[in-house]
C-alpha cells in the first residue's frame, strides 16, 4: 500500500516561487510511477506534471512548460515540484498521484493512478 501526502502549498504573488512536495510512504515507491495534478474550482481535475518511476522521463502540460520542473528523490521517498513564474491561473487545488503499472511509464488520465494524497492548495494573487 502506498500513502501521499502533499505540502507546500500557501499564497504568492503573480511571478513568484513555490515548491511543492509529496512525502510518499510505503516498500514500492521507486517503482511507482508519480504525477501532480491540480483541480481548480468549477474545472476537471487536470495533469500538470509526471515523472517515471526511474526519475528518467518527465512530461508537463504546454501550460507549465518552462515554469515548473518535476523530481524525484527514491532514497527519500519524495517527489517535488517546482514551480516558478506562478500566474494567477495556476490558482487550484494541487494533488500528488502515484501510478502502480508494469513499464513504470508516466500517464495524463487521472484514472489511470492509483494513490492520491489530500491536496494542497495552490493561490497565486495579480
Amino acid at each position: 500500500q502506498v500513502q501521499l501526502a502533499e505540502s507546500g502549498g500557501g499564497l504568492v504573488q503573480a511571478g513568484g516561487s513555490l515548491r511543492l512536495s509529496c512525502a510518499v510512504s510505503g516498500r514500492t515507491f521507486s517503482s511507482v510511477a508519480m504525477g501532480w495534478f491540480r483541480q481548480a474550482p468549477g474545472k476537471e481535475r487536470e495533469f500538470v506534471a509526471g515523472i517515471s518511476r526511474s526519475g528518467l522521463r518527465t512530461y508537463y502540460v504546454d501550460s507549465v512548460k518552462g515554469r515548473f520542473t518535476i523530481s524525484r528523490d527514491n532514497a527519500k521517498n519524495t517527489v517535488l515540484l517546482q514551480m516558478n513564474s506562478l500566474k494567477p491561473e495556476d490558482t487550484a487545488l494541487y494533488y500528488c498521484a502515484g501510478r502502480q503499472s508494469p513499464n513504470g511509464v508516466v500517464a495524463t488520465a487521472s484514472r489511470e493512478y492509483d494513490y492520491w494524497g489530500q491536496g494542497t492548495q495552490v493561490t497565486v494573487s495579480s
